[in-house]
């Protein structure tokens, strides 16, 4: 028979393993990974590679729309699975040391990570709430040897309407004052989008329209304020891909008006007045028309058009903020790096996806750093997803 007293000592022992157990498995902010950092030179192009992560697990990068490199332009944020659990959780690798820190834990939507350009900061989706974490903190503690519960760095911004679901990422405006999200929702037993904002510093929502289909790829106009990017998202060619909205719901259009015969995608903000795309050539029915790069001016609907690639042509694409430069990649798992003024393309690197039926299990998804120096990539070329960064 067990004494009151004796069970009195086994709960308060259940209670202790369970603390210990919630401090080793919840605890993971701030853990530190050894750096990985390595480099090789390119077979083909003699260029100098540097790989960033090297671990048999899956590390990606942002998606290309949106910034990588930390405010102070030290780290380079990313998403990996080598957690204990195998969950997707957000780190950041510091660029010149190659040190790996562990920022997030939990349920976290680490499809959806924006890091803020005015400051080390990160925002991201976690149980249905846009949460703000103070990165310098993290760092700070992270250097001190601490690691702590994830609740200590957070800060709830806002709480997702019940209902409704983040569908096409969400964004941080110019100033980093307001953040646009897609939202979707289902009404009547018909799915719904709409866009919206949430005012970052009060946590205020407010529609600011309502997109009659699959809303997709949202991104800011990092240069003017208010300006919202956005596609008609349908996982593959849509009747019209690129739309551009004003934040208070005005002038919401068209970019680049389609033709059937044209794909449109992977489009991204050069600069301020300019967006860059590719009109693909992947297809053989699509390369008996003009195909390419392309930088749109949304000012007055200026297009200049470049010459693709070959074979199937060039595939994803993002451009230097100077407007000098565009970098592309094709579905050979090849990067180029393109002058603007001359319309020439310089091979940068090789190898780096594998193809099932000629579709590459890779996306490179590549971001140019914010001094126009540095390309990042996803890289498949040793045998599993790794970061890989390339001088320009």
């Amino acid at each position: 028979m067990i004494s009151p007293f004796s069970f009195q000592h086994k709960k308060q022992f259940l209670l202790i393993c369970t603390a210990i157990v919630h401090v080793m498995v919840f605890a993971q902010v701030g853990k530190r990974f050894p750096a990985e950092k390595t480099s090789y030179i390119d077979s083909v192009s003699g260029k100098t590679i540097y790989r960033l992560t090297t671990d048999a697990t899956s590390d990606t990068k942002i998606y290309q729309t949106h910034p990588q490199w930390t405010a102070d332009n030290q780290y380079i944020i990313f998403r990996s699975n080598r957690t204990a659990d195998k969950k997707s959780q957000a780190f950041a690798v510091h660029e010149a040391t190659g040190t790996i820190i562990q920022l997030t834990e939990g349920n976290v939507n680490t499809g959806n990570l924006n890091v803020a350009r005015l400051s080390n900061t990160l925002f991201y989706i976690k149980n249905q709430q846009l949460i703000e974490l103070n990165l310098d903190k993290v760092f700070a503690d992270s250097k001190a040897g601490k690691q702590i519960d994830s609740n200590q760095y957070e800060k709830v911004i806002f709480q997702l309407p019940k209902g409704y679901r983040e569908s096409g990422g969400f964004t941080l405006d110019a100033d980093e004052t307001f953040a646009y999200i897609g939202l979707s929702y289902t009404e009547d037993t018909t799915k719904k989008w709409c866009m919206s904002s949430i005012n970052l510093k009060t946590g205020a929502y407010q529609k600011i329209a309502d997109i009659p289909f699959w809303l997709g790829h949202i991104q800011a106009n990092p240069f003017v304020k208010g300006e919202i990017l956005y596609c008609w998202e349908t996982g593959g060619d849509s009747p019209q891909r690129m739309w551009l909205i004003h934040a208070d719901g005005t002038n919401n259009r068209p970019l680049y008006e389609e033709t059937k015969q044209e794909w449109v995608t992977h489009e991204i903000w050069q600069d301020k007045d300019h967006v860059v795309f590719n009109l693909m050539g992947h297809l053989p029915y699509l390369r008996t028309k003009p195909h390419g790069l392309v930088r749109l001016n949304i000012r007055n609907n200026e297009v200049e058009m470049f010459k693709n690639a070959a074979n199937r042509g060039f595939w994803h694409c993002a451009g230097t903020t100077d407007g000098k430069k565009i970098v592309a990649d094709t579905f050979l798992g090849e990067l180029y790096n393109l002058d603007v003024e001359t319309g020439t393309s310089t091979l940068l690197t090789t190898g780096h996806y594998e193809a099932t039926n000629g579709i590459p299990k890779i996306h490179s998804h590549h971001t140019i750093s914010p001094d126009g120096k540095k390309v990042l990539f996803n890289s498949g070329k040793f045998g599993n997803t790794d970061l890989l960064l390339i001088y320009l």
